[in-house]
Order: C-alpha cells, then structure tokens, then sequence
C-alpha cells in the first residue's frame, strides 16, 4: 500500500496528535479514552477535510485546473477548508451553499464557516434544501469552461477515491503513533457523513491488518444507506491502491445512526452535553454538525456497556469548531458574573 504513487500537496500539519482524555475516562467511568486531534490540521482552523484535500488538490494541479469548485450545507466545514486550500495555492474557488436546515438566523447564514470562505476569497452561491449539488457544480463548471476557465469539481465532503487517500494515510498514522507509544487500540469512533473519513479508515487499517474496528456515528443518513455508501467508497478506495477485489468487506463497516436527531446539522440535546462536557473536561472544543453528535454517540454507548473498562478506545476528532458561533441559540449558558 504505497501512497506515494498518488500526487500530494503539503496542506496540513501532519501528524496530528494522539492524546489521553484522562478526565473524561474517569468521568465516565468507562473505557480508557483516546483522541486523535485532526482538529489540529492547521488549515483555516484545521479539520478533516485538509488530508482529503491534500490528495484531491494535488489532482486538480495536475490537470492544470485554475478553479476549484464544492458544494456543502450552509456551514459546511468543507467548503472552508477547499477555499483556504484554493487561496493557498493561487486557484479560483467557487462554494455552492445547500440550505439543509431551513434556519434563517444571521449567525448560522453569514457566521462561522460562511464567513471564512469568504475571507478566503471564494465565491459563495446558495442552492435550496434537496437541490441536486452535484449537477449544480457541473452546471457551474460547464458555464466557467465556456468562460475560459479550467475547474476541478470536488463532490461534497471531499468523499470519492481521490479525497479518501487522506484518511487511508491517517489509518497508517494512527497505528504507527500507537505503536511508538505501545497502545494496543481496541476501537476507533469518529462522526460520518459523506463517507470519506470512515471509508479511508477502513480501507487502510484493514489493508494493514491492525484488526481495529471502525465505528461511524452516523450525522446524516440512515443506518442502512450510511453502511452501503461507506462501503462502496471504501471498495472503490481499495480498487484505486490496487488492492484485491476481496479486501473491503460488509463486515468490516458499522454505522450507528442513532443519534442523528432530526435531521442533518439540527442540534440535539445529547450534542450540547458532549460539547460542554468536552470543553469542560478536557479543554477541547467539538462542533454541533459533526463531531459533537459523534461524542454523543461515544458517550451514549459507554453508558449502555458498549465498550470493557479495559478497552482502549481512540475518537478521530474531525475539527469544526469555528461552526459554533453558527449556532449560538443552541447552547443554554450561564450569565456573566458581575
């Protein structure tokens, strides 16, 4: 499994630290409690989103792309991540914004991670709720090729082949820091929505036959289609590093959508305790889309049994926290002192 093969550009701050959460193990009295901090990747505030776009910007380079053209909901952290990556390296950037929530407040439609594409220097356009977004961009990318230009279109979430490589490498980076530390990972946890995070995991902890077990807390879909949407990507990932047919299996992907709520990017009680108890307990900050549902999840089944006392247990935290000043309504907190 040699990613050297595949064009990169230097985007992030790699590797990423591998931490104890003491405070919050002895907490919850359950397993022993690990972070992997992709919150730390440095671009525009870090995130998942920059190992993706470390494979997928090389790409777009290599074809002599001028612009880059994605798509997210209205606080997406990918879409800010793409136009800090895009200012980086001197391309064009145009974000196609899809209102997945209906909110209308000013902090969630111009705060935040809309905010940062625009100090970024993209150009930021809004789509309905329930658009088509990928025929959006291609619209998009046919009228700039008309123009002139030269767009490289990046789906949602960075989450085809291409992006996946990013978390492959990240699967190759975790069991190495585990090893130089002699952590024996009994589970990875993480938040999963376009697919890309948890199917690289899978493909490249199951190519190194660490025998660690991925669970995805699903954010967006139901259980069913997040499970065959991970897995078709992970199958496809593996096909792109050549890999046998066989390697990705049905066994070895497992979403639990539980903790989902209403709806994509709409807050649950279970969010805004994993938030505060996080920030309160260790001193990190998760966000209210992703990777504060996926805590709660993580929080959820320590509580029911899920997991031995002995276990150890490694959260991938997925960044994002510049979207909480989208979402201020959403946390309840106590008045200043005098």
């Amino acid at each position: 499994m040699n990613l050297a093969r595949f064009p990169r550009v230097r985007l992030g701050h790699m590797p990423t630290p591998l931490e104890p959460m003491e405070n919050l193990s002895r907490h919850l009295g359950g397993p022993k409690l690990w972070i992997k901090r992709d919150d730390c990747t440095g671009l525009s505030s870090g995130g998942n989103k920059t190992r993706k776009l470390e494979y997928l910007m090389a790409e777009a380079l290599a074809q002599g792309a001028d612009t880059v053209i994605t798509q997210g909901a209205t606080q997406s952290n990918h879409a800010r991540q793409t136009a800090a990556a895009a200012a980086k390296l001197g391309l064009a950037c145009h974000i196609l914004l899809e209102d997945r929530t209906g909110y209308t407040d000013p902090a969630y439609t111009q705060s935040a991670n809309v905010l940062m594409d625009k100090l970024h220097g993209a150009t930021v356009s809004r789509r309905p709720g329930g658009a088509d977004m990928q025929a959006e961009m291609e619209t998009l990318a046919e009228e700039l090729r008309n123009s002139g230009k030269r767009p490289y279109v990046i789906p949602g979430g960075g989450s085809n082949p291409v992006g996946a490589l990013g978390y492959v490498g990240a699967a190759l980076e975790l069991v190495n820091q585990a090893s130089e530390i002699g952590l024996r990972i009994d589970h990875v946890v993480h938040a999963t929505g376009s697919a890309g995070t948890q199917a690289g995991l899978v493909t490249g902890l199951v190519a190194l036959n660490s025998g660690i077990p991925v669970l995805g807390i699903g954010v967006r879909a139901p259980r069913e289609k997040q499970e065959a949407n991970v897995l078709a990507l992970a199958q496809r990932t593996a096909d792109h590093l050549g890999l046998p047919k066989d390697t990705i299996r049905a066994e070895h992907v497992r979403a639990n959508c539980d903790y989902v709520g209403q709806g994509y990017g709409i807050p649950t009680q279970g969010m805004v305790d994993a938030v505060k108890l996080l920030a309160e307990k260790e001193g990190i900050l998760l966000d209210p889309v992703y990777s504060g549902k996926g805590m709660a999840g993580l929080i959820d089944l320590i509580g029911q049994g899920h997991f031995k006392p002995e276990e150890n247990v490694v959260f991938i935290h997925t960044g994002g926290a510049v979207g909480l000043f989208g979402y201020p309504s959403a946390f309840d907190l106590p008045a200043e002192a005098a």
